[in-house]
C-alpha cells in the first residue's frame, strides 16, 4: 500500500533527574555535597532510508517517544545520557509542524539527518547549587522535559522523470514496456491511484527513475480527482513526459488535452509549467492517430513530439534515447550553474532584537494565571518537596518582579495563583 501522508506524535526525552548527596568518607569531615547531574533525554532524530518508498509504516504506529536520561550519581557522577530515537524515512520526505504548520525540513539524500524533538537537559545535582552562604544544600533540579509535537509528513516521491497525463491515456502501459515495473493497467479511469516507479535502461548503459503518476482531470488543481494527490508528486521530477493518446479513443482532443494538463501544472504552480518536457504521442497504432498527430504537430511546432505505441513497442527506442539527453542537459546545466549569490538587497530578512515579555498574567475567575515558558519549565523542574528548592524558586519569582506584578493586578493574601500545573496561595 502506498501512503504519502501521515500525521505522527513524537517527543524528546526527559532529563535525567539530579541528586542531592553528600561524601561519606573517613576522615574527610564535612564532605560537603557530591550529587551528580542526571544525564540528557534522548532525541528523536528522523533519517533518509533509501530502501522506503512509502509512510506506510506510519499508519501502524503514530507515537514516537525517546528515553529519558538516568539520575545523577553519588560522588558526583553524571547521569548516562539517553540514546537518540532513530526512525527511518523515505527520501522525499517533507516535514512540518501539525499544529503551526512550521516548515522543520526536507529529508531528500539518504543518510540526512533532521533532529524533530530535543531531549530536555539533566537536572543539576547539589553539587552544582553550593554557595559561600550555603555550603551544603539540601536540593537538586528535576530534568527538563523533552519538546514534544505533532509532525504532518507528506512524501514527494523522487524520480527522473514524471509521466503525466489524463487518465487512461497509457501511462502504465508505457512505463510497463519500458521498464520492470508492473503496474496495474485496466480499460477504466483511474486504475493508477498511487505514484509507479520504474528504473529505465538504455541499450548505451544509461539508466534514470521514471514515475508513473495518477491520471490528471481538469480543476486537479483545486483537489478534483486526485489532483492535490498528483501534483505534489510532479514537483520533484526534472523532466515531465506529457502522454498523450493521439488515437482520440474516448473522443477527446489531444490538443486540448495538452492545454488542460498545461494549465493545471501552471494553476499549481507556475515553474512546473516552464518545467523540461517532452511529448509522447501515444496509440499511434490506432486509426485516427496520424491526423492528430499532424494537426498536433502544427499548432506546437516547438514541442519535441515522439510517436509512440506502448502496446506495440513502436518509438520507444527514441523516445528512450530523447529522455536520456535530455537528462544529461539538464545535468549539465545543473553543474555549470554558478553558485547561488548573495540575494537582493529588497529579498534580504532583517531580524532586530525585541526583549521578549518575560511573562502575562491573567486572571480566570480567582485564580490568578502566570504564563511565562521558562516559569512553567522552572516549575516541572523544581523538587517542591525539598526545602531548599521551595526557597529557590520564590527567590527567582521575585528576582523576576512576578510577586510584584500580582501585587499590581490586584493579587491578595491567600488568592490562588497558578503557574503551569502548579497552584500555590499568594502570601505577602
Amino acid at each position: 500500500m502506498f501512503v504519502d501522508q501521515a500525521r505522527i506524535y513524537v517527543k524528546g526525552g526527559d532529563g535525567g533527574n539530579g541528586i542531592v548527596s553528600y561524601r561519606r568518607e573517613k576522615y574527610v569531615p564535612l564532605g560537603g555535597p557530591a550529587g551528580g547531574d542526571g544525564g540528557k533525554g534522548g532525541d528523536v532524530v528522523f533519517v533518509v532510508d533509501e530502501g522506503l518508498r512509502t509512510l506506510i509504516d506510519f499508519r501502524y504506529q503514530r507515537h514516537y517517544k525517546a528515553e529519558r536520561g538516568e539520575y545523577g550519581r553519588v560522588k558526583n557522577q553524571h547521569g548516562k545520557n539517553a540514546p537518540d530515537l532513530v526512525v527511518k524515512v523515505p527520501p522525499g520526505t517533507t516535514v512540518r509542524d501539525a499544529d503551526t504548520g512550521e516548515f522543520l525540513g526536507d529529508l531528500i539524500h539518504p543518510g540526512q539527518r533532521l533532529v524533530v524533538a530535543r531531549g530536555g537537559r539533566g537536572g543539576r545535582g547539589n553539587t552544582r547549587f553550593a554557595t559561600v552562604a550555603n555550603k551544603a544544600p539540601d536540593m537538586a533540579e528535576k530534568g527538563e522535559p523533552g519538546e514534544e509535537r505533532w509532525l504532518s509528513l507528506e512524501l514527494k516521491v523522487l524520480a527522473d522523470v514524471g509521466l503525466v497525463g489524463f487518465p487512461s491515456v497509457g501511462k502504465s502501459t508505457l512505463l510497463a514496456a519500458v521498464s520492470a515495473a508492473r503496474p496495474k493497467v485496466g480499460a477504466y479511469h483511474f486504475t493508477t491511484v498511487s505514484p509507479e516507479l520504474g528504473v529505465v535502461s538504455v541499450p548505451d548503459g544509461r539508466s534514470f527513475v521514471i514515475a508513473d503518476l495518477p491520471g490528471l482531470i481538469e480543476g486537479a488543481h483545486e483537489g478534483h480527482g486526485l489532483g492535490l494527490e498528483f501534483l505534489r508528486h510532479v514537483e520533484r521530477t526534472k523532466l515531465l513526459v506529457h502522454v498523450i493518446d493521439m488515437a482520440g479513443v474516448e473522443g477527446r482532443d489531444p490538443l486540448a488535452d495538452y492545454d488542460v494538463i498545461v494549465d493545471e501544472l501552471r494553476s499549481y504552480d507556475e515553474s512546473l509549467a516552464r518545467r523540461p518536457q517532452l511529448i509522447a504521442a501515444n496509440k499511434m497504432d490506432l486509426p485516427g492517430a496520424d491526423e492528430h498527430l499532424e494537426r498536433f504537430r502544427s499548432a506546437h511546432p516547438d514541442l519535441a513530439v515522439f510517436p509512440i505505441s506502448g502496446a506495440t513497442h513502436q518509438g520507444l527506442s527514441a523516445l528512450l534515447y530523447a529522455v536520456a539527453d535530455k537528462l544529461d542537459e539538464i545535468e549539465a546545466a545543473e553543474a555549470k550553474a554558478p553558485a547561488a549569490s548573495e540575494p537582493a538587497p529588497a529579498s534580504v530578512k532583517v531580524y532586530r532584537y525585541e526583549r521578549a515579555e518575560p511573562f502575562r498574567i491573567r486572571r480566570e475567575n480567582h485564580v490568578f494565571v502566570v504564563e511565562s515558558a521558562d516559569l512553567e519549565k522552572l516549575v516541572k523542574m523544581t523538587n517542591f518537596e525539598q526545602y531548599d528548592a521551595v526557597k529557590r524558586f520564590q527567590y527567582i519569582l521575585r528576582q523576576r518582579g512576578v510577586d510584584q506584578a500580582l501585587r499590581r493586578k490586584g493579587a491578595e493574601e491567600g488568592d490562588v495563583i497558578r503557574i503551569g500545573d502548579m497552584e500555590f496561595e499568594f502570601v505577602e
